[in-house]
């Protein structure tokens, strides 16, 4: 996707305030934090489309609004990617202004998870394309 100028501005400028991980690390941390969460803050119609297996959809329009129900605790390990990485970065960086502290973004999003053959899930009419990531 060609983004526009401003919105990578807008990305860069929270970079440097945010930990960014690869998707084989998010994988080994997700595994091995017993409370840890994956989140994808994409749009409806792309977790539609396929999403991480074992994530959670909770669209960036609504993050601030319901993350608090849905993470009460601010400490908990969260993972978040989007389709490249670049909305995850600006959902971390709002979630840190919202007092969370172990937040992650997820290098390349979607797309990377995607082509690393980690296990993603399809939509339920569409079962047969369901990849354990092997």
């Amino acid at each position: 996707m060609d983004h526009s100028p401003g919105f990578l501005a807008v990305v860069a400028s929270r970079r440097a305030s945010v930990v960014e991980t690869s998707v084989e690390e998010a994988r080994g941390a997700l595994a091995s934090l017993v409370d840890a969460r994956l989140f994808d803050v994409r749009e409806d119609h792309e977790w539609n489309a396929g999403h991480a297996a074992g994530a959670e959809h909770l669209a960036r329009g609504i993050l601030e609004r319901d993350i608090e129900r849905r993470v009460p605790q601010t400490d908990t390990p969260v993972f978040l990617y989007c389709g490249g990485g670049y909305r995850s970065i600006l959902a971390a960086a709002t979630l840190q202004e919202m007092g969370y502290t172990n937040v992650v973004s997820v290098q390349g999003g979607w797309r990377a998870w995607e082509e690393s053959g980690a296990p993603v899930q399809r939509s339920v009419t569409d079962t047969a394309e369901q990849t354990d990531g092997n």
